[in-house]
């Protein structure tokens, strides 16, 4: 009786789970411990209303990312991985923005635990990507990854993956490379396309059928505008994607993507 004392008073004077974040880029990496983080001098107090994973405001101890993103270019190509596999593609430009819509690693401190994202769930520690002033930047739920465990600077999305690739002959700024770029900021954390990308959440979206293919007349626009609203099941995932964060023209270019692609099919 007394050694099963001893231990759970053991397991009551261990300190809360700590946990830490790689940061891979090309002219360095690093792996930072959550004490490291919260000891930083430019860790600060963050207030997000309207949280993207809480549905609601928060407060957070963040260090700004950009201040972690040092000797990054606006052009260089980013991926945030969290621990269930979520993989945020992300633009350096936004990342390294100090002012407007701006980027922050909020870190959950072991002593005072963030609270669960839903009955039975964690919380979206340890690391959460989170932004204030999102409207400013048109900031996409995708690019509000949690539960991170790492960032790396890798190739852009066009260079890893040749199969998500509008035909070639298309102009730079023709509306289905528009789309594309749209595609590769709101779907491709959670989708791949004929078997291209990282992602492990959702469905492929062009294999065996492309979306488009089987949602008529504007019933694909409703069900990413609200994905609720159509169907519903308590596993879903996919987030709603409001004006504010997917205006109507950018719809309209991710569903010209999508339908291009159809046509475009390669089998994994």
């Amino acid at each position: 009786m007394k050694s099963t004392f001893a231990f759970l008073a053991l397991l009551i004077a261990l300190p809360g789970s700590a946990a830490q974040l790689t940061l891979e880029l090309d002219h360095t990496s690093k792996t930072w411990q959550t004490a490291e983080l919260l000891a930083r001098k430019d860790v600060q107090t963050v207030q997000v209303p309207d949280d993207v994973s809480y549905k609601r405001t928060m407060t957070y101890r963040a260090v700004p990312l950009a201040a972690l993103l040092s000797g990054l270019k606006p052009e260089n190509h980013l991926q945030a991985v969290a621990l269930d596999g979520f993989a945020a593609e992300l633009s350096a430009a936004p990342l390294l923005q100090t002012d407007g819509a701006r980027a922050w690693l909020a870190v959950e401190d072991p002593a005072h635990p963030w609270p669960a994202l839903a009955n039975g769930k964690p919380s979206a520690g340890p690391f959460y990507l989170v932004w204030t002033d999102p409207q400013a930047g048109h900031i996409s739920p995708e690019q509000w990854p949690f539960q991170l465990s790492g960032i790396k600077q890798l190739k852009t999305v066009a260079e890893r993956f040749p199969a998500l690739r509008p035909d070639p002959t298309l102009a730079a700024n023709d509306p289905v490379n528009q789309g594309f770029a749209v595609f590769q900021k709101n779907c491709l954390a959670c989708h791949r396309l004929n078997g291209a990308g990282d992602a492990q959440v959702g469905p492929d979206l062009n294999v065996p059928y492309n979306p488009t293919e089987y949602f008529s007349g504007d019933f694909l626009k409703r069900y990413i505008r609200d994905p609720h609203s159509l169907r519903h099941w308590p596993q879903a995932k996919m987030p709603a994607f409001a004006v504010s964060v997917l205006p109507d023209n950018e719809l309209d270019l991710l569903v010209g993507y999508l339908k291009h692609m159809a046509g475009r099919k390669q089998q994994p």
